[in-house]
């Protein structure tokens, strides 16, 4: 236990024989159970994760019967190895682990790749905002920090500086960063207020989870830590990934408004949004009339509409602008920044 607190680990692993292994192995004797999630590995990967996991029980039962305090006597397993029947993707993954988890009462689970990228000595970093601060989930942030920036390969840093923004107006969280981060801990209150089968199966789960919980009005905290990169290779390809992510994005945006301010009830912040997208989509139709109704006429006197454009333009940069600040306010109160 962590500060009286049940403490879980869901650890989703796909491909990563000689790697998750040693992640079993670096889990602190505080954490209770250990969901080791296999994606339908095409390695050994299921067969190192139940070969570490016998091991690892036999160990920690013997260590209990010392008196150590390693996992939690009343769980039979420390180390639950549970396998995919085929290939669902890392948030799939994690949903399943979040499943035992609240299945066995756990009261705060942690998230920890199977690639070894996650450094279980700043766990406690990521369990203190919710065991001591009242947070519903806690994410860690590598962004915040010059040094931890400098650690992250260029390609990662600039697709995830785009996902941030991104992610941001999508999610309502305007103060969080890093939403590619998934070294993460949740609550049970906050695992019972969403919807796990809902949440995106693939990679970009952590933002499709983050706007589902400014929708159940969660409160989600900031953490910096840093990340160990070393002979792991990502399975991300950010040339359709960030493309993919931000289509997924924009329905996440759509349907958290919908849910937080119905436009039915004429929230500030949906009429905002919608008036001053409408009017951006204005502007640019002007512009393509214009060009249109240039193209058809041979004698090039087709007047540009200038003033309808600038106003329109305008308008609705003045209403989205007025959308974010509004919702900067009202979810302020659901961000915890450290």
């Amino acid at each position: 236990m962590y500060g009286g607190r049940t403490i879980g680990v869901v650890v989703p692993a796909y491909d990563e024989s000689g790697f998750v292994g040693d992640v079993l192995e670096t889990i602190p004797d505080y954490v209770d159970r250990v969901y080791a999630v296999d994606d339908r590995s095409r390695d050994r990967t299921w067969a190192e994760i139940t070969d570490r996991a016998t091991r690892l029980n036999h160990d920690a039962a013997t260590d209990r019967d010392r008196g150590a305090l390693v996992g939690n006597a009343a769980f039979e397993q420390w180390i639950v190895p549970i396998r995919h029947e085929r290939n669902r993707g890392v948030g799939a993954a994690i949903a399943t682990g979040y499943r035992r988890a609240l299945a066995d009462g756990i009261d705060v689970t942690a998230v920890m790749a199977g690639d070894g990228q996650m450094d279980p000595a700043y766990l406690p970093a990521l369990l203190d905002p919710i065991v001591n601060d009242g947070a519903d989930y806690a994410k860690g942030n590598r962004l915040t920090d010059g040094a931890y920036r400098a650690e992250m390969p260029r390609f990662r840093l600039v697709g995830n500086g785009i996902l941030t923004v991104l992610t941001r107006i999508a999610s309502g969280y305007w103060r969080i960063g890093d939403p590619q981060n998934g070294y993460t801990a949740i609550s049970r209150r906050a695992l019972d207020a969403l919807d796990l089968g809902a949440v995106y199966d693939r990679y970009g789960y952590p933002n499709d989870l983050l706007a589902r919980c400014n929708a159940a009005g969660l409160r989600v905290a900031d953490v910096p830590i840093p990340a160990r990169y070393g002979d792991e290779e990502s399975s991300i390809a950010y040339a359709t990934y960030v493309p993919t992510v931000s289509v997924l994005l924009v329905r996440t945006f759509v349907r958290r408004l919908a849910r937080r301010y119905p436009l039915r009830e004429r929230h500030p912040v949906s009429l905002s949004y919608v008036l001053g997208a409408l009017a951006l989509g204005g502007s640019v139709l002007e512009g393509v009339r214009w060009t249109l109704d240039r193209r058809s006429r041979t004698d090039d006197r087709a007047s540009i509409p200038f003033g309808r454009v600038a106003f329109l333009s305008i308008a609705g940069t003045a209403l989205l602008a007025l959308a974010t600040r509004l919702e900067k306010r009202l979810n302020a109160h659901l961000e915890v920044v450290r």
